[in-house]
């Protein structure tokens, strides 16, 4: 289990993160307090292509942050975006590549960005994954808006509010049976539904958090559908404790990339097997998938926080 920061120490690298970023956006005012911060998953850093400002979004990459870590997988660019988004031009902060617990990284650093999000008094946090879908009424296009979540590295004691408790942000023991708002859920919806028109199927269900860097095992699957899992996926989860331990409003979407595979796998007795390698999931496939889809995702999005 990776070694924990000490509090002070941490607190002080927020600090110099935090002034660090508001000197960047400090010319342009209504950048410079934004509402809303928006977390792109695999594939849909795209969201960042639709803000607009009258001058140059502004771009900070990661690796120039103190404090930050930059983003090791492909399809994540690692930099925060600064921007207006929709006819009301709310101020946002686009996270373009997240980082993961499998990077190596500690739940400190993969959290750090939220942290850093409340520090400017962000309000609302919109999280967005590429995740494999367990149910099997799920395909690969369909999204689903998440409303629970089970947190199996965190049940086994890899936990993001292990250690000592930040108490300027939020309390020990943090509740989390209200974790994903309602009224974002409920906006979504009818943004998606009544006033854009969007006919890709939207579910609503529980994501399932699993450390990674594989791929679900075909048991694995089974096991995951048992408990209670309607997708999967490597990341969402630390955020969305870190955001709702800082009082932050919390809405996630899933973007199914492809079916978890869960049938047993074929017998060496069978005589005509079906091939192993059928339905097997892979990192080029969620990319493809999620840019298919990425034009409804950036449409939903962009009309639910232009209500907010």
């Amino acid at each position: 289990m990776s070694e924990l920061i000490p509090a002070k120490e941490y607190l002080g690298k927020l600090k110099e993160a935090t002034e660090f970023v508001k000197a960047k956006v400090a010319n342009e005012p209504r950048l410079s307090s934004p509402r809303v911060m928006i977390i792109c998953g695999s594939g849909l850093g795209g969201i960042a292509d639709i803000l607009h400002s009258p001058q140059p979004k502004i771009e900070i990459p990661y690796a120039d942050i103190p404090g930050f870590r930059t983003s090791t997988v492909p399809g994540h660019s690692g930099k925060l975006i600064f921007g207006l988004m929709g006819s009301n031009k709310v101020p946002v902060m686009c996270m373009v590549g997240r980082l993961h617990f499998y990077e190596g990284y500690s739940f400190q650093d993969t959290t750090f960005p939220v942290r850093l999000a409340k520090k400017l008094d962000i309000e609302t946090v919109v999280v967005t994954n590429a995740a494999g879908g367990v149910n099997a009424q799920f395909k690969p296009g369909d999204l689903m808006v998440i409303n629970d979540h089970i947190n199996m590295p965190g049940l086994a004691g890899h936990h993001v509010l292990r250690g000592e408790n930040l108490e300027e942000f939020g309390p020990r023991f943090q509740p989390l049976s209200d974790a994903y708002d309602y009224a974002l859920r409920k906006l979504f919806f009818t943004k998606a539904r009544n006033e854009l028109k969007i006919t890709r199927n939207i579910y609503e269900g529980t994501y399932f958090f699993a450390a990674g860097p594989t791929f679900e095992t075909r048991a694995e699957v089974r096991m995951i559908r048992m408990l209670g899992g309607d997708s999967v996926g490597m990341s969402t989860v630390p955020e969305v404790i870190v955001a709702r331990h800082c009082g932050m409003k919390v809405l996630a979407l899933s973007l199914i990339t492809n079916a978890c595979v869960g049938d047993s796998p074929p017998s060496a007795f069978d005589e005509n097997p079906v091939p192993m390698d059928s339905g097997m999931a892979s990192h080029a496939e969620v990319l493809e998938t999620a840019d298919e889809a990425s034009k409804d995702v950036q449409k939903i999005i962009e009309a639910t926080v232009n209500a907010l």
